[in-house]
């Protein structure tokens, strides 16, 4: 029996390492997560390995053995962040699986254009508490939340900036209709609100989603901002979707809008997003991404104004985890074994 060195460099579970290994009796997982945090530590900014290493962290084995797991492995899971240099370093690589879902992940190092097979996760993560998170983001808005810091801080309350709003009968704007945005159209939906929303490829031939009353192409944007309360951004970060919501974007979404960003920071123009706000075209924007933000805080412009909430990227967190990557990677594994077509395999070229 030939056998299938697969290789996880992501701290995996015992259970999920006996799932792997329930694929096939060809399967050898070796499970080195957390080997290279040491590697990762010297390459990556020291914004990035403070947010995702364990403190002190320094990986194990040498760096001869560190090289000899990626020389031998065929298949690898990993995560983010991850060594720079894995093409190079795994000449037999020919499949990576990472646990996260944005290819973006992979835009540094040396896996992007290669050769090698890559997949994400995509669609499986922890879409339900994204979804959750933009709902709370719409709703810290919508009820004029973000005002009770503003009055704290100046020990007064003043009633009439609250402006709440009800969201039955209000828009929401869905930007890529995918794992997350569909989860975000069920709940939207469910507060009463009408949902609709974009998606690349739009297959207007099948039944609408659960909750969305029209589904559109990328094209279908701009007839949907003046109408849309609330503009929720969940898709892929690609060449096709850098800046997207620019100036003329901005100035086209509907007056008093927010917008909430569980996606890429680049997807956003921000200075075109602080003038907007600055211009009180905007009611608010929650923002769980921003520009940089695996390397630095963000820009004072935004950080500082009270009509916007930004997170450190923790909206698909929560207290229980539904991320289905191993899950995922477990068919995947079962299909490269039989030579079938991978799913969420990166297109170069489209970005995902």
């Amino acid at each position: 029996m030939q056998r299938i060195n697969v290789l996880s460099i992501q701290r995996i579970s015992a259970e999920d390492r006996a799932k792997i290994e329930a694929v096939d009796p060809a399967i050898e997982l070796t499970d080195a997560g957390g080997w290279y945090d040491g590697e990762i530590r010297e390459t990556w900014p020291a914004f990035t390995t403070a947010r995702y290493l364990a403190p002190g962290a320094t990986g194990s084995g040498t760096r001869e053995e560190r090289d000899r797991l990626l020389a031998e492995a065929e298949v690898i899971l990993g995560g983010w962040p991850f060594p720079l240099d894995l093409r190079a370093r795994a000449p037999r690589l020919k499949w990576f699986h990472q646990r996260p879902a944005g290819a973006s992940n992979l835009l540094v190092g040396d896996l992007w254009g290669s050769r090698v097979v890559v997949t994400t996760s995509r669609g499986s993560g922890n879409t339900l508490a994204m979804a959750e998170y933009a709902v709370a983001g719409i709703l810290h808005f919508a009820k004029g939340l973000h005002r009770a810091a503003v009055d704290r801080g100046a020990g007064v309350f003043d009633h009439r900036a609250y402006r709440p709003l009800l969201l039955e009968g209000k828009t929401a704007c869905v930007v890529g209709v995918g794992g997350i945005g569909l989860d975000v159209g069920k709940l939207c939906a469910a507060l009463g609100m009408r949902v609709v929303g974009t998606r690349r490829h739009p297959h207007p031939d099948r039944p609408l989603p659960a909750g969305f009353s029209e589904l559109g192409g990328a094209g279908d944007l701009d007839r949907f901002l003046p109408e849309s309360d609330f503009v929720v951004i969940c898709c892929q970060w690609t060449p096709e979707t850098t800046r997207l919501f620019d100036k003329d974007r901005f100035a086209a979404m509907k007056a008093g809008g927010v917008l909430i960003n569980v996606a890429r920071g680049e997807i956003v123009d921000e200075e075109a997003l602080a003038d907007a706000l600055q211009r009180d075209h905007l009611r608010g924007a929650a923002l769980d991404v921003y520009v940089g933000e695996f390397e630095h805080t963000p820009t004072s412009r935004l950080w500082s104004d009270p009509r916007v909430l930004i997170t450190p990227h923790i909206s698909s967190a929560s207290d229980q985890d539904r991320h289905g990557a191993i899950n995922l990677f477990c068919d995947n594994l079962r299909a490269y074994l039989e030579g079938e077509p991978l799913r969420n395999v990166i297109d170069w070229e489209r970005g995902y």
